[in-house]
């Protein structure tokens, strides 16, 4: 492969990503929505990031029932709690790779 394929493919993948993400809210933004609607939509980041929690907490393996992952269940305690303390997305990033470290680093 040359260097010009790759950056090129590179390129149009930052721009179709970026495109993915920009436009949907340069066209609802000319469209007045229904209220019931909007009240619909701004539950959907809580159900996403709920169901990619959860999902976090699992390790899954063919032919058997899921299975907790340990370490991320630890280091998700302190960082749920820390989410109810402060309302703040920062501080519960923050605490989290803080915990995964202190897990990780302890072997928990």
């Amino acid at each position: 492969m040359t260097d010009t394929y790759v950056y090129g493919t590179i390129i149009a993948s930052g721009v179709v990503t970026w495109l993915l993400r920009v436009v949907p809210f340069v066209v609802v933004k000319k469209f007045k929505l229904p209220k019931w609607l909007v009240s619909f939509l701004s539950f959907v980041p809580v159900a996403i990031l709920s169901a990619i929690f959860v999902e976090s907490l699992l390790v899954y393996q063919t032919g058997n029932w899921p299975h907790i992952n340990l370490e991320n269940l630890l280091a998700s305690i302190p960082s749920v709690i820390a989410g109810i303390i402060s309302k703040s997305l920062m501080v519960v990033v923050i605490v989290g790779v803080i915990s995964m470290a202190v897990v990780r680093m302890f072997g928990l």
